[in-house]
């Protein structure tokens, strides 16, 4: 990888790396040098770090030992920058997708996906086969338009049960806001639209859930911090909110998130900590951690979240969920809280692959008003109602990164490559990628930077005191970093980019592990001040980098569960604007797996029939 130096690594010119499987490029693992620091522990750290003195040489310290002065600051490279993750769409020729118009309304592209996915009493027959499953949007608009339920009995038992939820026994934490009012008007205009036998589409009365993170009135956006929303009002639905609502979808309410996004557990002091429904005594992950959270309790089947270092696939995976996050520039970022330009993406947290599509069908499209969205003049949907599953597609796997978990994990995940090599005939193509350390404190680096200059000038009319005790530290550490840092981050993309294109050349995607761990505990010290806990952090985003900071397409879809119970997510990483192959091949995946997931420990099941 690079040839050591007294200040920073020297890094060879991309046309001198070797990708292949016996590339002497060393794999480089996390170097995090930070004690789990909690409760009066963080509160004194945090102190340290803001002292005047003492705290440059802090985290000076810091950012020495765990390796961002050498693989980052001070780095010697010869690639230029690269701002913004962003390429042209290329019109490969896919096949088995469908092409519609991009400009379609809402409704209509959802319509086009629908078109696109088995027959509805195909649908039916295999979940009745299953020993559990969560309901799907199609489960809900069949049972509206059967009138086995209506949109409005939905939305009594969904209050009831979120405010079962908060019950102090549970204390799940999964909203920050909800409007039960605002809730029972959408149901009732629901259930009006299908008396009449006009349902907008199918999302018509399904119940959607939003991070914390998009504008969706009548709700602030708070961040979830407890001051945000005092300084920044929110006026208007984001764009991709209002694409939901013009299909007929109930918004239920604003998820709980890791403050400000600055961290991975979802633990927040100001909200509580989100809990996971396959254990309360774990994390979701985050920093969508409530969307993750209410999509595994059956209490949506899809919600919104925002990612800009695996902050959905992460708690996707860790509740057990698809989590989906399309590439960059594909959804609009309009209405989204700017906490960073180039690595953040809406994307989708949902109940299953299908779920995911239609969704992304709702939200993905060009709108004049933003220039963050650049969905090609063409679309294409995968035909996903076709039982012929592509048999020569590739995985790229590089194999010292994708055993770089735990034992778990590792079992788990590996299995599921011979799965899918067994049933589908895929080929695994052992690669090298090199750099992936550096690309994550670059990474780090980069969202560092966006954040705390896109909040700078609210953060000066903000009491310190206001914020939480671990994105306290996490705002020192951020606000230390410097433009000649950033620009060698930007060089860094650069060089990470070309290395991906030469193996999306090799492969159709690349595959790993979601996370390197499954949830860890809460402790009862993080409650009041958050914790610091990078360990298990780098853990959790070890695999999820290059979707971020290279603007690449991921998936992820569960496939089994550690010895504890807890869920474990395989994930695919596809080349830019591969959307309908991203989409196909993990709902090839999913079928391999669905007849095995487990129903969580809390868990609401919001069409069932009252006796």
């Amino acid at each position: 990888m690079v040839v050591s130096k007294n200040k920073g690594a020297v890094y060879k010119a991309v046309r001198d790396v070797d990708i292949g499987p016996n590339s002497r490029e060393v794999y480089l693992r996390a170097n995090v040098k930070a004690p789990r620091m909690a409760g009066v522990l963080v509160k004194v750290f945090a102190w340290f770090l803001e002292a005047p003195i003492f705290g440059a040489i802090l985290v000076y310290i810091l950012k020495r030992n765990n390796l961002i002065h050498k693989l980052v600051s001070f780095a010697e490279l010869e690639e230029p920058p690269v701002f913004v993750p962003s390429q042209p769409f290329e019109d490969v020729k896919e096949q088995e997708v469908k092409y519609i118009e991009s400009d379609l309304p809402p409704h209509q592209q959802v319509q086009q996906a629908i078109e696109c996915l088995p027959p509805l009493s195909e649908d039916a027959s295999k979940h009745q086969k299953l020993s559990f499953h969560r309901w799907t949007i199609l489960d809900y608009s069949r049972a509206y338009s059967s009138g086995e339920t209506t949109p409005r009995l939905v939305a009594e038992q969904f209050i009831a049960a979120v405010q079962e939820s908060c019950d102090p026994q549970l204390d799940m934490s999964f909203f920050i806001n909800y409007n039960t009012g605002d809730i029972l008007k959408q149901a009732t205009e629901s259930t009006l639209r299908y008396e009449r036998g006009e349902p907008i589409s199918v999302l018509d009365g399904v119940p959607i859930a939003i991070k914390d993170e998009i504008d969706c009135i009548p709700y602030p956006t708070t961040g979830g911090t407890t001051w945000l929303h005092k300084l920044r009002a929110c006026t208007n639905d984001a764009y991709c909110v209002q694409r939901l609502r013009s299909c007929g979808a109930i918004l239920v309410g604003k998820t709980n998130m890791h403050e400000l996004g600055a961290g991975t557990s979802g633990i927040n002091p100001h909200y509580g900590a989100t809990r996971n429904p396959y254990n309360t005594s774990k994390v979701t992950g985050g920093s969508s951690s409530g969307s993750a959270a209410v999509v595994s309790a059956g209490l949506c089947p899809v919600a919104l979240g925002v990612d800009g270092g695996g902050s959905v696939r992460m708690p996707a995976a860790l509740c057990g969920v698809v989590g989906f996050k399309p590439t960059f520039g594909c959804v609009s970022h309009s209405g989204v809280l700017p906490l960073n330009w180039t690595v953040g993406m809406v994307g989708i947290l949902a109940s299953t692959v299908e779920d995911a599509f239609i969704v992304y069908a709702a939200i993905s499209g060009k709108t004049s008003s933003h220039q963050s969205s650049t969905l090609s003049p063409k679309a294409c949907f995968p035909l996903l109602k076709s039982t012929n599953f592509t048999s020569n597609i590739k995985l790229a796997k590089y194999g010292e990164w994708f055993n770089d978990c735990s034992d778990d994990i590792k079992v788990c995940c590996s299995l599921a490559l011979d799965k899918l090599h067994e049933h589908y005939g895929w080929e695994t193509v052992e690669v090298t990628i090199p750099d992936i350390e550096t690309m994550r404190l670059a990474h780090y680096l980069t969202i560092g930077s966006e954040c705390t200059t896109s909040l700078s000038s609210l953060l000066q009319n903000v009491n310190i005191e206001e914020l939480g005790w671990d994105t306290r530290v996490a705002f020192r550490v951020y606000g230390s970093f410097n433009s000649v840092e950033y620009l060698n981050a930007q060089r860094i993309r650069s060089r990470t980019m070309q290395f991906h294109e030469k193996i999306f050349e090799k492969a159709d995607v690349i595959v790993t592990p979601t996370t390197g761990a499954t949830a860890y505990s809460i402790m009862n010290d993080a409650l009041k001040t958050g914790e610091l806990d990078y360990i298990n952090g780098a853990a959790f985003v070890r695999f999820q980098i290059a979707g971020n900071f290279l603007g690449l397409p991921a998936v992820t879809v569960p496939i089994g569960y550690d010895r504890l119970g807890l869920p474990i997510g395989l994930q695919f990483i596809g080349r830019h604007w591969s959307e309908p192959k991203l989409i196909r091949i993990s709902h090839a995946l999913q079928a391999l797996f669905i007849s095995d997931y487990k129903k969580p420990e809390v868990y609401y099941d919001l069409l069932k029939k009252k006796k």
